[in-house]
């Protein structure tokens, strides 16, 4: 928790009135801090996640490099946790609330914009295929090799998390059937991999920030529109075909494909930390996904 002691600690300068709690992803907390007409936004990390710190405010800069717009400018990143305990990075305050809770009129405007912004962030090349850090970590060159490995790492992952043998082999299956749409892609670009209505801003029915790119990797740009859609559209066909008109593209056969990896790896992470209440749904997603192969 960020405090109003602390608060003048993190914004030297500023008088902060107010601290308040921001929607934050799973791993780290998010602040608004105040001061009259000005405000900015804190994330704090766990220590456990510090690493994705520097992560973050590399993917930020990339994509200001970049001209994408609009997502937060880095003014301050702070690994030393002696100042408030943690660490911390410092960013601008876009306009706007999460999409997730904000009534839109048309929503599929908002999703044509979003499919333009990604469209924008796929035109940044990357080295090689992999997750990415202040770098590539591990990079692989072809999309086939890392997707074969990234699949072959989750089904492992959900055996051992007790998941269905049988559900097991009919994606693994499916899978080997469909490998050779892994090649289509030729080269990695940056993705941002975790794009829902959460980390979504929007004011007066337009699309205000894109944020929360710390699970960024490189790789086939379907990859982070099958993410899109599984955790953003959430099946919805219009905000789908939106999504893909600003972007450009017709639906693609790696969709599907990369629908699967999606979803067996929100199984795994759910199972790892014990939180079964949405197993047996994500689970009827893979069959539903798998069963035509």
């Amino acid at each position: 928790m960020v405090d109003l002691l602390q608060a003048g600690l993190v914004w030297p300068g500023a008088v902060v009135t107010a601290v308040v709690p921001r929607t934050g992803g799973q791993l780290s907390s998010v602040y608004e801090l105040r001061a009259g007409d000005r405000a900015v936004i804190v994330k704090v990390y766990d220590e456990k996640w510090r690493w994705k710190q520097a992560k973050e405010a590399h993917v930020y800069r990339l994509l200001a490099e970049h001209g994408i717009q609009p997502v937060p400018a880095v003014l301050r990143v702070e690994p030393d946790t002696e100042l408030i305990g943690k660490a911390f990075t410092v960013m601008t305050r876009l306009p706007g609330t999460p999409l997730s809770e904000t009534p839109v009129d048309d929503v599929a405007a908002v999703y044509r914009q979003l499919g333009g912004m990604l469209a924008a962030i796929h035109a940044i090349p990357q080295p090689g295929f992999g997750y990415v850090t202040t770098h590539v970590l591990d990079p692989v060159p072809d999309n086939t090799a890392y997707m074969g490995r990234q699949f072959a790492k989750k089904l492992r992952e959900f055996r051992e998390l007790q998941g269905d043998p049988v559900l097991h082999d009919l994606v693994q299956h499916y899978v080997a059937a469909h490998a050779d749409l892994f090649a289509s892609c030729e080269a990695p670009v940056l993705c941002h991999n975790d794009v829902h209505e959460g980390n979504v801003l929007v004011e007066d029915g337009e699309l205000t920030g894109l944020v929360d790119i710390e699970n960024a990797l490189a790789g086939d740009p379907w990859l982070d529109l099958a993410k899109a859609d599984y955790y953003a559209t959430r099946g919805d066909a219009a905000k789908l075909t939106a999504l893909l008109a600003g972007y450009g593209a017709e639906p693609d056969g790696r969709l599907r494909l990369y629908t699967i990896y999606h979803a067996l790896e929100l199984w795994d992470w759910f199972a790892s930390i014990g939180e079964t209440r949405h197993l047996d749904g994500i689970a009827a997603d893979l069959v539903e996904l798998a069963s035509d192969a």
